[in-house]
């Protein structure tokens, strides 16, 4: 895992002066994980600030610093807090969603494996915050040490008195569930979600009602990332005006980037958002040796791609965003000039058939044919009408499915149409992929190349 940097990027700015670590601060720790080791960076300090303050309040401040939601639609935190209805006699929810599976993403997992008391110190304030009694974390089953970990960690604050009855001495009584689901992409969707935590098969509720007036049971429940749970307790200690001291005027904050792919150092950055790509690359050593940058995401394989010539793009909401992507779980994937488009828009759209819960006919069938199309594309089977009909069939998905998966099964196929068109046509003209000399007739005209790596400068 990477959180800090030795080297000088090549400016001779000390790579720690753009990274901010504060939930990475100290995995790096021996045992970072313990009870012991978090109370001595000032764990639970948060709490108790936060327990002096009335509910409403702490509220208002968690608002009024700005942090928005790191699962990746980054919806304001107090905000979302806010809608839960006040005197309504129904029992309140929070529900911590760490059902991490978005391809590249990489922040979450590891998080809850070094340092997860900031997710329960942060649980234990919202649940203050939202009048709650009874907090759920839904876990990814496959993730067998971190739950391990996480259910020490349960333990320990039970025992040292943040969970449990009357906490700290507040009257507040919290009881903590951890929930190990059973493996399915679309239960990151927070209604999958809810209906996987009440034993139902995954797949996404029809909105309105909203979570925030019928959630888990019927009632009013939070549906908040680990990474936006685990942020709270930092901002109650050193204060909203640190926080917002870090990133943007609209996307203050310090944040967890997944950088992965074809680079030199891959691994967790902790940095303030609006960080550029080229920084991180700076700091991380560049792709790898003898390669260049051919395209990457800024939030996953669910977020339009960049290219290089976005690689200033300042990595916060409102500059991917106009750009033309999404912030989405900031899983910076780098792929370099040796891999193939259309083969990796491939493996993507059959993870999203794959993973498609099926409720709805848009998702449903629309994923099925993408998959079919490209795959007949990448074999050198494919026909240029083809490439309007991908066009035309993500058309049909994005914006009509049940939940963004449908949205997210569209975002490759059409900016990789956007930038790498010609690509899918020498792969229909070649008869195949001009990457694999195996599967293209295009190879035969290619007399100046050792069969290595040929046609590595198709797309320079």
């Amino acid at each position: 895992m990477m959180t800090l940097a030795a080297e000088i990027d090549h400016n001779g700015t000390s790579p720690e002066k753009l990274l901010a670590p504060v939930l990475s601060s100290f995995w790096d720790q021996p045992e970072s994980w313990t009870l012991d080791t978090y109370r001595r960076h000032e764990g639970y300090e948060g709490l108790r600030k936060a327990l002096a303050m009335a509910p409403d309040d702490l509220i208002a401040y968690v608002k009024d610093s700005g942090l928005r939601g790191r699962g990746g639609a980054g919806f304001p935190t107090g905000m979302k807090w806010q809608f839960i209805p006040q005197g309504d006699g129904k029992p309140h929810y929070l529900v911590v969603n760490a059902d991490e599976s978005e391809p590249g993403t990489c922040k979450d997992i590891p998080l809850l494996f070094a340092n997860p008391h900031s997710l329960i110190e942060g649980i234990v304030i919202a649940c203050y915050a939202i009048r709650s009694s009874h907090a759920f974390i839904y876990l990814r089953g496959e993730v067998v040490p971190v739950l391990r970990r996480l259910h020490e960690a349960v333990r320990e604050a039970y025992e040292a008195g943040y969970l449990g009855t009357n906490i700290l001495g507040s009257g507040l009584d919290l009881e903590l569930t951890v929930h190990a689901g059973a493996g399915a992409y679309i239960c990151g969707e927070e209604t999958a979600l809810l209906d996987s935590l009440e034993g139902r098969r995954g797949q996404p509720r029809l909105r309105p009602p909203f979570p925030a007036v019928a959630g888990l049971y019927a009632c009013p429940t939070v549906v908040n990332n680990v990474e936006s749970i685990a942020s709270v307790p930092a901002i109650l200690n050193k204060g909203k005006d640190w926080f917002k001291s870090m990133g943007s005027e609209k996307s203050p904050g310090f944040t967890l980037y997944s950088l992965s792919g074809h680079v030199t150092s891959p691994g967790q950055y902790e940095a303030p958002l609006g960080i550029t790509l080229r920084q991180l690359l700076d700091m991380s050593g560049g792709m790898r040796a003898g390669h260049r940058l051919k395209f990457w995401t800024p939030g996953g394989s669910s977020t339009p791609m960049f290219t290089e010539e976005h690689l200033d793009v300042p990595l916060d909401y409102e500059g991917v965003g106009a750009a033309g992507s999404m912030l989405g779980t900031k899983a910076l994937q780098c792929f370099d000039e040796t891999t193939c488009v259309v083969r990796a828009v491939t493996r993507w759209t059959e993870f999203y058939a794959h993973e498609s819960c099926g409720k709805c006919t848009p998702c449903r069938e629309g994923t099925y044919w993408l998959v079919q199309l490209l795959r007949d594309i990448e074999a050198g089977k494919g026909e240029m009408a083809d490439l309007d009909k991908l066009n035309d069939i993500a058309d049909n998905i994005n914006g009509k499915s049940f939940c963004a998966l449908g949205d997210g099964a569209a975002s490759p196929i059409f900016s990789s149409l956007k930038y790498f068109r010609e690509e899918y046509e020498q792969h229909i003209t070649g008869k195949g992929c001009p990457f694999d000399p195996a599967r293209s007739t295009a190879w035969a005209d290619d007399k100046n190349t050792d069969g290595k790596n040929a046609h590595r400068g198709v797309n320079a």
